[in-house]
């Protein structure tokens, strides 16, 4: 019989990371993915200054390093005519731009390494249930039986569905995401840009093999007509933003214009009865900010010893006190994320906003903190702050006063839903009894 403590499905940025806590920690892991690697896979390659320290701490930052990802020692927020730069501060670990061909590949031999199983090129077909737990997965090999099986299968995760796990407090994407990669860049310092300029959002960054990194975001509402000719659509949209449009002049694009086009941002039921569900799986924002590499890493690293706790006394107490863990870390990022990456133009009240953090003495690495999940964003923009902010968009646009004063109505509305719904760190959530048909 095939059986192990943990089976984990998907072997990417949060599948090996746990199977590597895990296994260190004595545990008997298999990890699957149908995947074949070194393989890509569409993503910002941003990996915040606290991803990157659990990198460290796992013992393979030095080797992405030698691998020739770039740290991030600088970075750029524009927004219209407001520009933000700073960078990360002097006891911050400095978060690394690399491509998913080079990190997730060696986070998978790390894992092989500590001990765990890897079996790639292996497709989850189904999960594998008693009584109405989850006892282990379904493979076009045969089945593995494992303890508990975790969910690490990005966004549109089989295993969610399979494990009928519920989406809340949805919200619809505002952009599609195209990316695309380039050689010849002269300017390869280890310099994050992101920018929001008209209708469009940006974010680019040097990452590993001499490459560059771009990414334009287009309203979803512009999707089609983006797509009947890509390559035109993404140098128009680039030269929305002249500064990275003549950064990048001269270079050559290397492969093809990678697309998001379908995605919504959500929480999902996070543990049931045998199984649980580990970074996108569980949990996607908004791509603006470029969160989702760390939060796997975050949420890897609280995880695994709520996994090994579990499977020594009560599993489903200790997932039900990590899902609530997850949902109150990611709360305020996540609306920080919906808020940046919203469709359309600057407002004047996003706008003003930015402007103050700029005339802040230390409002760069204020938002760098932000960025970094270590001070929420209400502790940068406060209510006074955002009072004032309110008052002054209302001079700054005084042909526009109808516009942005229903805008500041409506954002304080949405404050007072936002912080009527925030979950708690330490109720637990009710575990769902039902499983989906594998």
């Amino acid at each position: 019989m095939d059986e192990h403590d943990v089976v984990i499905v998907g072997a990417r940025c949060a599948g090996s990371p746990l199977a590597m806590m895990l296994a260190n920690a004595g545990l008997d892991v298999c990890v699957v993915d149908q995947a074949r690697f070194p393989s890509d896979t569409l993503s910002t390659h941003i990996i915040q200054a606290h991803g990157s320290a659990i990198l460290e701490r796992l013992g393979v930052r030095r080797t992405l390093l030698d691998l020739g990802a770039t740290e991030i020692e600088r970075f750029t927020l524009i927004n219209d005519d407001v520009r933000i730069d700073g960078g990360p501060g002097p006891d911050d670990v400095p978060p690394l731009c690399v491509r998913r061909v080079t990190l997730d590949d060696v986070l998978i031999q790390a894992a092989e390494g500590a001990g765990a199983e890897v079996r790639t090129r292996t497709r989850v077909t189904g999960l594998t249930q008693d009584e109405g737990r989850v006892v282990g997965v379904e493979t076009g090999d045969g089945p593995i039986r494992a303890r508990l099986v975790v969910g690490a299968d990005g966004m549109r995760s089989n295993v969610a569905e399979w494990a009928g796990a519920e989406e809340y407090h949805v919200v619809p994407g505002g952009r599609m995401m195209a990316v695309a990669y380039f050689e010849g860049v002269t300017d390869m310092a280890g310099h994050l840009r992101i920018g929001r300029v008209g209708d469009n959002a940006f974010i680019a960054a040097p990452a590993d093999g001499g490459q560059y990194m771009v990414g334009v975001g287009i309203s979803l509402s512009e999707t089609a007509t983006f797509t009947a000719d890509r390559e035109a659509s993404f140098d128009r949209g680039l030269r929305a933003w002249p500064e990275l449009a003549d950064l990048i002049a001269g270079s050559t694009r290397v492969g093809p214009i990678k697309m998001i086009t379908e995605w919504h941002s959500f929480f999902r039921e996070a543990a049931g009865p045998g199984w649980a569900l580990l970074g996108d799986a569980g949990h996607f924002k908004d791509f603006t900010p470029g969160q989702g590499i760390s939060d796997a890493f975050r949420q890897a690293e609280h995880l695994a010893p709520a996994i090994i706790a579990g499977l020594g006394s009560d599993m489903d107490g200790e997932l039900r006190h990590w899902w609530a863990w997850r949902d109150a870390d990611a709360w305020d990022m996540y609306w920080f994320a919906a808020d940046l990456g919203s469709p359309g133009g600057s407002t004047p009240l996003e706008t003003r906003v930015l402007r103050n953090v700029s005339r802040r003495p230390d409002g760069a690495l204020e938002l760098f903190k932000v960025f970094d999940h270590q001070i929420p964003p209400s502790e940068l923009f406060t209510r006074p702050r955002l009072l004032l902010a309110s008052l002054q968009s209302l001079v700054d646009r005084p042909g526009q006063i109808g516009p942005t004063l229903r805008e500041v109505v409506a954002a304080a509305k949405e404050e007072r839903r936002r912080e009527r719904a925030r979950p708690s760190s330490t109720e637990p959530l009710r575990l769902p009894a039902r499983i989906g048909a594998a």
